[in-house]
C-alpha cells in the first residue's frame, strides 16, 4: 500500500509540474489588466512570444475598456497612436490565415469600433478572408460580421447578398434573438416581401421567448420596421410593451433613439410617452453632460410643461459651449420644434454651429439653414456662410435627392444670382427624380420665380423649359408605373399647386388602372392620400371598401380610422356604407380601451361627421376615466395634434348633445331628474343653441314664482326639418320671443372634469367667461360640477332630486 501511495503522489506531482508548463503566463497577465496601459505594457514585454490567440484577447480588452467609459471619457484616438497598438496590428495582418473564425471576425469588430480606417490593408484583409470562410460561420460570427459591413457602408454590397442568402437558408434553426435582431438591420436593404415576411414572423415567436429584461432585442426590431418603412402595428404594439417595462431602466440616449423610431414609423402610444415623459424628468438632475443632456434635451423638451422647459433652456445655456458639432445641431431642432424664443440660448447654439460650419455633411447644413430660417434667427454672417456652404455642396453633388433638397433649401434664401447655377443642377437629374422630388422642386420652382426681378416683366423662358420637364417627367413616371405600393410610398407627402393642376389626373388614371393591386395591406395608405388631395374617386372608393368589408379581420384595428376617413370626410356615401361602418365599429369595439386616447377621439369624430354614432365609443369617450387618460397624453403631444385633438372633442361634443344626447350618462341622468323635477319632459329643452352659438346643455324657463313653464306656452324654441333646435324668429326682426314678463330663462350646465384645475376644484376661466356671456344673453346659470354630481352624498334618486331643487330654486330665487 505504501508502495502504491508513493507511486501515486509522484504522478500526482508529474501532472501538476506538466500542467504548470502548459500554462499561458502571457494570457494570464493580459486577463488581469484593468486598463489600456496595462495591456500595452504586457504586450511591450511580450512581443516575441504573442500568439493569435494573445493578439484577439489585447485587441478585444482594449475596445471593452472603452466601451465601459461614457462616450465623452474615452480615449480611443490615443489607443490608436500607442507604438504597442502598431505592433498588434502588424502581428494582427500576419497571423490572419491561423485565425479561427469566431477570432478572425472579433478583431475585425474590434479595431473597426478603435476607428481604424476601413481602407487600411488590415481590415481589408480581414474581410476578404471571412468572405472566404463565409458559408461556415456559426451564425453569432455572421451577425457580427454584418455589423462590421455597415458600419463601413456595405449594405448593398454583394457580400451582405450573401449574407442575406445565408440568413434565408438557416432562418429557422436561429433562437438567439439577438443574433436575429442583428442580422436583420444589416440586410434589411436587400430583402424580398418573402424574406421580409418570414423575418418578422420568427422575430415575433422569439419576442415571447426572451427575457422582458432585455430592451435592445425590441428595439432593434422597431430599428428594422423603421429601415423597411413597414408599420406592422402587431409587431410594434409587441415590442412597446416589452420597452414599456424597461423605462425604469432607460437612459436619455437609449429614450431618444427609441422616440425617434417611433416618430419615423409614425407609432405612438399614450402609456409609453406619459412613462417616457416621467423617467426624462428624473433624469434631469443627472444629465449633465453635454451627451447625455442633450439626448435629454431632445427627447423632453417636446413634450415638458413650460416649467421644465425653462429648467432645460436654463440648463442648455451652462453647457452650450461644450456641444459638439452635431450636438448644437439636435438642440437647435429641438429649439424650433417647440418654437423656443430664447434668442440668448440660440445665439450660443449658433455660434457652436458655426465655428463648426465646415464639419457638417450636405443634408445637416440644409437642416440646418431650415431650423434657423423656421426660428426667424436674424444674423446675415451665418446665413451668408450657410448659403455659401450649400452652394458649393450643390455644384459638386450628383445625387439626385441631395440636388433637390439642396435647391429646396437655397430657395429660402433668396438670391438671384444662384438662379442659373440652381436650375441647371435640377435640370441634370430631374429624369431621375422620384414623384416626392419632382414635388419638392416644384415649390423651390415657384420660390424662384416669386423672388426674380426678372419675373415683373414676364416668365423668364429657363424657369418654362424647367418646369415643362418637371412635368414630362413626373407623367412619364406614372406612366411606366406598374407596382401600387411604390407608388403609394412616392405619393405619400405630394401636395400644393403643381401637383394639384399637373398630375392629379394623371394619378389618378394611374390609381386606377392598378385597381386590382388595392388590398388589406395598402388601402389605408391609399385612403389617407385620398383624404388629403380632397379628390372623390368612386370607383377606388368602392374597391376599398370591398377589401375593408373583406378583409376586415385582417385589419390592425387602429387601421379603420385611416380606412374610414375619406367616406366621412368627403361625403361619400358607397352603397355598401351600412355594411363598412358596421364592420369596422365590431372591428373596434372589443378593442376600445386598447386605442391612443386621442386617435379614438379622431375616429369618433369622424363617424359622426359621417352621422354615425355607436353607443359603446360615444360612452367610452366621455366617461371620466377616459377623460382623464385623454388629458393626460394631450400633455404629451406635439402642440398642433394636441389643438386638433381638443378641437375635434369639442366638435363630436356637441354633435353627440345636438344628436344624441340620450349617450352620455351623466347628461341623460339630469335630464331626467330635471323632468321630474320641473314637471314634465316638455317644461325642459336639451342642446340649446344660442345666438352667438353657445350649445346650452339642458335649458328651462321659470316664471316670476319660480314656476316652470312648459315650451308650448313660451313658443321660444322649434325644431328644424332637420332635426335641430333652433331659436324661434320673429318674421321681421332677427331676436328671440319674448317671454312673459318676470319670468327668467335658466341654463343648467354639467361641469367635466376638464373645467376645472387638476390639483384643486377651483373653475377655469374659460367656464367662468362662458357663464358671462350667457348671463349677457339673458339666462340665469346653474353650473353642476362633475365631483357633486358622481359624489357618495349625491348616490340615490333622492338625493339627487334635491340636489336640483336646491340649484334651481334656492339658488335662483330673489
Amino acid at each position: 500500500m505504501k508502495s502504491l501511495d508513493g507511486d501515486q503522489n509522484y504522478l500526482h506531482l508529474r501532472f501538476l509540474h506538466g500542467g504548470a508548463v502548459n500554462r499561458d503566463h502571457v494570457l494570464e497577465q493580459l486577463r488581469v489588466c484593468s486598463a489600456e496601459d496595462e495591456v500595452f505594457d504586457v504586450v511591450g514585454k511580450n512581443k516575441t512570444k504573442l500568439t493569435v490567440s494573445h493578439v484577439s484577447q489585447a485587441v478585444e480588452m482594449l475596445w471593452q475598456f472603452q466601451k465601459e467609459k461614457p462616450q465623452i471619457l474615452r480615449t480611443v484616438e490615443l489607443v490608436r497612436s500607442h507604438p504597442q497598438f502598431l505592433t498588434l496590428r502588424v502581428l494582427a495582418e500576419n497571423k490572419i490565415g491561423v485565425m479561427e473564425d469566431f477570432m478572425l471576425v472579433d478583431i475585425l469588430y474590434s479595431i473597426l469600433r478603435l476607428n481604424i480606417d476601413p481602407h487600411d490593408s488590415l481590415v481589408q484583409q480581414l474581410i476578404s478572408e471571412a468572405w472566404l470562410r463565409l458559408d461556415r460561420f456559426p451564425m453569432s460570427s455572421l451577425s457580427k460580421f454584418a455589423i462590421c459591413l455597415s458600419d463601413q457602408g456595405l449594405q448593398h454590397s454583394p457580400l451582405m447578398g450573401n449574407i442575406a442568402n445565408i440568413v434565408a437558408q438557416r432562418l429557422s434553426s436561429i433562437d438567439d434573438i439577438r443574433i436575429l435582431t442583428t442580422l436583420m438591420i444589416s440586410i434589411s436593404s436587400l430583402l424580398s416581401p418573402r424574406l421580409r415576411d418570414a423575418l418578422i414572423d420568427r422575430a415575433d415567436d422569439l419576442l415571447d421567448t426572451m427575457d422582458a429584461s432585455n430592451y435592445n432585442s425590441p428595439r432593434r426590431v422597431v430599428q428594422f420596421l423603421r429601415n423597411i418603412k413597414h408599420s406592422n402595428r402587431p409587431l410594434l404594439e409587441k415590442c412597446n410593451k416589452v420597452l414599456l417595462c424597461n423605462i425604469p431602466s432607460l437612459d436619455a440616449e437609449n429614450i431618444s433613439i427609441i422616440m425617434g423610431l417611433y416618430q419615423s414609423l409614425q407609432f405612438n402610444d399614450c402609456d409609453f410617452r406619459l412613462a417616457v415623459k416621467q423617467r426624462l424628468t428624473e433624469l434631469l438632475d443627472t444629465s449633465t453632460d453635454a451627451f447625455s443632456f442633450t439626448k435629454l434635451f431632445v427627447a423632453l423638451a417636446p413634450m415638458a410643461t413650460e416649467e421644465i422647459r425653462e429648467r432645460l433652456e436654463n440648463t442648455a445655456l451652462l453647457v452650450a459651449d461644450e456641444l459638439s458639432p452635431h450636438q448644437a445641431l439636435a438642440v437647435c431642432e429641438a429649439l424650433e420644434e417647440i418654437k423656443s424664443r430664447n434668442l440668448k440660448l440660440l445665439n450660443r447654439v449658433a455660434s457652436v454651429i458655426q465655428r463648426n460650419l465646415d464639419v457638417y455633411r450636405p443634408v445637416e447644413v440644409a437642416r440646418i439653414t431650415q431650423t434657423l430660417f423656421f426660428l426667424h434667427y436674424q444674423n446675415p454672417e451665418l446665413f451668408n456662410k450657410l448659403r455659401n456652404t450649400l452652394v458649393n455642396f450643390l455644384q459638386r453633388s450628383f445625387l439626385p435627392y441631395e440636388i433637390i433638397m439642396l435647391a429646396r433649401v437655397l430657395s429660402m434664401l433668396p438670391s438671384p444670382r444662384l438662379y442659373d447655377i440652381m436650375i441647371s443642377r435640377a435640370n441634370a437629374v430631374v429624369g431621375q427624380c422620384s414623384l416626392n422630388d419632382l414635388n419638392t422642386l416644384s415649390f423651390a420652382i415657384a420660390k424662384w420665380v416669386r423672388s426674380d426681378p426678372s419675373y415683373r416683366h414676364n416668365t423668364p423662358s429657363k424657369y418654362v423649359r424647367l418646369v415643362q420637364n418637371l412635368n414630362r417627367c413626373g407623367q412619364e413616371r406614372l406612366r411606366k408605373a406598374d407596382r401600387l405600393d411604390l407608388v403609394l410610398e412616392e405619393l405619400k407627402y405630394m401636395s400644393g399647386e403643381w401637383f394639384e393642376e399637373m398630375l392629379v389626373e394623371e394619378t389618378m388614371a394611374t390609381l386606377q388602372r392598378m385597381i386590382d393591386q388595392i388590398n388589406w395591406t395598402n388601402m389605408t395608405e391609399l385612403a389617407l392620400f385620398l383624404t388629403k388631395i380632397n379628390h372623390l374617386c368612386p370607383p377606388l372608393m368602392e374597391r376599398i371598401a370591398s377589401v375593408a368589408i373583406k378583409d376586415i379581420d385582417k385589419l390592425h384595428y387602429t387601421a379603420t380610422y385611416a380606412t374610414l376617413l375619406p367616406f366621412s370626410t368627403l361625403n361619400y356615401d358607397t352603397p355598401q356604407a351600412d355594411e363598412l361602418y358596421d364592420v369596422c365599429v365590431r372591428h373596434v369595439t372589443p378593442r376600445l380601451s386598447s386605442f391612443d386616447p386621442h386617435l379614438l377621439v379622431l375616429m369618433a369624430y369622424s363617424l359622426a361627421v359621417a352621422d354615425c354614432f355607436p353607443e359603446v365609443i360615444i360612452k367610452e369617450i366621455f366617461s371620466i376615466d377616459f377623460l382623464g387618460r385623454l388629458d393626460s397624453q394631450l400633455e404629451t403631444l406635439p402642440d398642433a395634434l394636441n389643438l386638433r385633438t381638443r378641437q375635434r372633442l369639442m366638435e363630436l361634443n356637441r354633435a353627440v348633445c345636438l344628436q344624441c344626447p340620450e349617450f352620455s350618462p351623466a347628461q341623460q341622468q339630469i335630464h331626467k331628474m330635471l323632468s321630474e323635477v320641473l314637471g314634465g319632459i316638455n317644461r325642459v329643452q336639451v342642446a340649446v343653441v344660442t345666438p352667438y352659438f353657445y350649445t346650452v346643455e339642458f335649458e328651462c324657463v321659470l316664471d316670476k314664482h319660480l314656476q316652470s313653464l312648459p315650451y308650448s306656452d313660451t313658443n321660444t324654441l322649434q325644431m328644424s326639418d332637420r332635426g335641430k333646435v333652433l331659436w324661434t324668429m320673429s318674421p321681421e326682426e332677427n331676436i328671440r320671443d319674448e317671454i312673459p314678463p318676470g319670468a327668467q330663462r335658466v341654463a343648467v350646465d354639467f361641469l367635466d372634469s376638464k373645467t376645472f384645475c387638476k390639483n384643486t376644484h377651483h373653475i377655469k376661466g374659460e367656464a367662468l367667461m362662458r357663464k358671462r356671456h350667457l348671463e349677457i344673453l339673458g339666462y340665469r346659470v346653474v353650473q353642476i360640477p362633475h365631483f357633486e354630481w358622481n359624489s357618495m352624498e349625491l348616490s340615490t334618486q333622492d338625493g339627487w332630486k334635491e340636489y336640483l331643487k336646491r340649484k334651481i330654486f334656492k339658488e335662483l330665487s330673489p
